[in-house]
């Protein structure tokens, strides 16, 4: 006779961790499959394009093995016509890579980087015999870490190697979705990523302002934003707090919102900080104060004031020295070098870009959506 479980609650939580162990595993098995279909893909890649110049094959190849593969593999998919086209383009592409672009890579993903140094710079022998190809193991281990589906969106709208590298990079460091992926692509992350004009090489370690350089932008983009051409600071503030998802998503993995408007004293006055953060990876606070008109070098020597207030009174012994964040409509490059030599809190400048609302007077002359849809389905009617 079988009998019945006394302790409910017990069971519940021992049914808890069953469960989580499976999904656990779920994940970790999924994962696994990921990476050997994508490491298949690369070794076929590789086969296809070597057999093509070695017999001087046309793509017709290319048509006959995907049919041939349908009857020999019938029901497994990933092997269409359209996909081995997909399957050499992947292998060719990341075949002119070099190696000094994987160094970072490899070393934010935890992989293998010891051999790295003696091929840093030397281009990818694309047919080396296997057995020698170190280099390829580099790029083999990161290819493996995302989704098929990623690198087709990569392989699309990606013309450059160094640049696919990099936003392979951010994949993994952000786990990011595709749709997220193609959003980064389309809004130009790779080119706007550290291009910021900063102080920070003079006011921080080495490796803490290395880090604190490649975590800033120039331009941010705020398209998400429809703003008055003369929009007002505290407005500006609002919108991005309201579609804080948003914000934080351009922003940048690492940064947690502390809060609008901050006050503080010093002395016998009030004062108030735009935005504040604290980034977990720099491990320090941020302050960002917007500025809806051109960069004036005035602004610096207020963010110096912000910093070394910030400093005082919420950092701690375990924190880094806290950066401040200038966002400008716009700035002159020159200015902002002056302005921020001899300053000496770690202060970056970026200008930020958003959709412009339309004047009032060319509103009404603008269909809605639901006119637009209207007058398509008169069309359609017709």
């Amino acid at each position: 006779m079988k009998e019945p479980i006394s302790n409910k609650e017990e069971y519940t939580l021992f049914f808890t961790l069953v469960s989580q162990h499976i999904k656990s595993g779920q994940a970790k098995a999924a994962v696994a499959v990921n990476s050997a279909m994508i490491l298949l893909y690369w070794d076929l890649g590789k086969l296809i394009a070597a057999k093509q110049v070695e017999n001087s094959w046309g793509n017709s190849v290319i048509e006959q093995l995907a049919k041939d593969l349908k009857v020999a593999f019938p029901g497994v998919s990933g092997f269409s016509r359209t996909n081995l086209f997909s399957i050499r383009q992947f292998y060719l592409f990341y075949a002119t890579a070099k190696v000094q672009q994987l160094v970072g890579l490899l070393a934010a993903s935890g992989g293998e980087t010891q051999k790295v140094p003696q091929l840093v710079g030397q281009p990818i022998n694309r047919f080396a015999h296997a057995e020698d190809d170190y280099d390829f193991q580099f790029v083999r281990q990161a290819v493996a870490q995302i989704p098929w589906g990623h690198h087709i969106v990569i392989l699309t709208k990606v013309k450059e190697p160094d640049s696919a590298l990099f936003y392979l990079q951010q994949t993994i460091e952000n786990n990011w979705s595709r749709a997220v992926l193609t959003l980064q692509i389309e809004q130009n992350l790779f080119a706007r990523q550290g291009k910021a004009i900063t102080n920070f090489k003079t006011t921080l370690p080495e490796q803490q302002a290395l880090l604190a350089q490649q975590i800033l932008k120039d331009p941010y983009n705020f398209s998400f934003l429809t703003l008055e051409p003369k929009v007002q600071e505290l407005d500006l503030e609002k919108q991005l707090i309201d579609h804080i998802s948003k914000f934080l998503l351009e922003l940048g993995k690492g940064f947690a919102f502390i809060g609008r408007q901050y006050r503080f004293e010093v002395g016998k006055k009030e004062y108030s900080i735009d935005l504040l953060f604290y980034h977990i990876r720099l491990r320090c606070f941020v302050v960002i104060d917007l500025k809806t008109n051109e960069f004036e070098p005035e602004y610096a020597g207020k963010m110096n004031f912000y910093l070394s207030a910030i400093d005082d009174l919420l950092k701690t012994d375990a924190d880094q020295p806290t950066i401040g964040i200038l966002l400008c409509k716009r700035k002159e490059s020159v200015e902002v070098e002056y302005a921020l030599r001899g300053i000496s809190k770690p202060i970056g400048v970026s200008e930020f870009t958003f959709a412009e609302a339309l004047p009032e007077n060319l509103k009404s002359s603008i269909p809605t959506v639901e006119e637009f849809e209207n007058e398509l389905n008169k069309i359609a009617e017709a």
